[in-house]
């Protein structure tokens, strides 16, 4: 039997409720060690600011899941125990790597062998794709070596994309909140619909992600007084990539006639996290054209264009915060409701959110 909503509610009110607590400990501390990220041309910020957001949300995302591991609804999610370890691990190597990156700095090549890593061991562990379902084609059941390469390639994109949108305060969290929510609710429909298996991790992870998160925000939306950092951002996209691999690699059921069936299950955390993903994949393009390596910062993202234009850095975050809410009806609408034609109401939203983003700074300039 799968677990009841009311559970995962409380093992969402862990997640946010202690990592709520233990942000402004980790910020004391690391402004006690020194451990701060100082203002620079790249950067926005404007005054020191702490970095061991990530560590925080670890705090919040272990007590969580220790939390449901007590509880007796979940007895079914744990009764395998190597994916449950599997992702603990491999949220802890991030977070390890990434703090340290904070701290130290690591190379471009270490910081991707860290993903790499964390990548097997979720494979390792069971967290894996094993069903590739492509819109209109049948599912592909993938091969062990291809499976592996699929889940380490689709945790580094994940981790990838959180952490390029991580450069305004509360922006990522915002996302990753929303996101995680979206992916839960998503999933609770398809082990409705018997399209998952009630053992499935997925939704468990995809409700602690959102919770650490919404735990995170109040100390981290502008201004800022602690930032995740690339340990936190890292550590966020691992577990959505640990969520939507055991949500959409594990069946290879079509859900007819919604949205499961028309986009394929693989793709919805990519229209979930269309902000993320769109920033990534323009940043790759723009440092190709510009001969430049794709590690290479610089502030031509999403959100730096978006103070570019004119909003300022609040406005610029609820934008796309908005921006991924709609992304995410696009999905949850039609999914619910049973109707491919419910997909034209959000996406209506989306063109009036895009007119506004444009015109609204210049209509703003004309009349001052």
């Amino acid at each position: 039997m799968a677990p009841g909503v009311d559970s995962y509610l409380v093992v969402f009110a862990v997640a946010a409720g202690v990592t709520l607590v233990a942000t402004p400990v980790l910020r004391r501390l690391s402004e006690r060690w020194g451990l701060m990220v100082e203002p620079d041309a790249r950067r926005v910020h404007e005054r020191s600011t702490a970095v061991l957001g990530g560590v925080a949300m670890f705090i919040g995302f272990l007590s969580a899941m220790g939390v449901a591991w007590l509880l007796g609804d979940f007895d079914v999610v744990f009764a395998t125990a190597s994916e449950p370890v599997g992702i603990v691990i491999a949220a802890l190597v991030m977070i390890v790597f990434g703090t340290y990156d904070d701290v130290k700095e690591m190379s471009a090549p270490a910081k991707v062998a860290s993903m790499v890593l964390a990548g097997s061991i979720l494979s390792f562990a069971g967290v894996t794709v094993l069903n590739l379902r492509l819109p209109v084609l049948d599912a592909l059941i993938l091969s062990q070596d291809l499976a592996f390469v699929v889940t380490v390639l689709w945790l580094v994109a994940i981790a990838n994309a959180i952490n390029l949108i991580d450069g305004l305060d509360g922006l990522a969290a915002g996302i990753v909140a929303i996101a995680g929510l979206t992916f839960f609710v998503y999933s609770i429909k398809l082990t409705d619909e018997e399209v998952l298996l009630p053992n499935n991790i997925g939704p468990l992870i995809a409700i602690v992600a959102a919770g650490v998160a919404v735990g995170f925000l109040p100390q981290n939306f502008h201004r800022a007084r602690i930032f995740m950092g690339d340990g936190g951002a890292l550590f966020l996209g691992t577990l959505l990539a640990a969520s939507t691999v055991s949500v959409g690699g594990r069946s290879s059921e079509p859900f007819a006639g919604q949205t499961y069936f028309l986009f394929a299950p693989m793709l919805i955390p990519l229209i979930i996290l269309a902000v993320p993903v769109v920033d990534v994949l323009w940043a790759v393009l723009r440092r190709t054209r510009a001969r430049t390596s794709i590690t290479t910062p610089d502030k031509e993202h999403l959100h730096h264009r978006l103070m570019s234009l004119g909003h300022g850095h609040r406005r610029s975050v609820l934008i796309l915060w908005l921006f991924t809410a709609l992304m995410s009806t696009l999905v949850l609408y039609p999914t619910y409701t049973g109707e491919g034609e419910a997909i034209m109401v959000p996406a209506a939203a989306v063109l009036v959110l895009m007119l506004y983003t444009v015109f609204h700074p210049i209509l703003r300039r004309r009349t001052t």
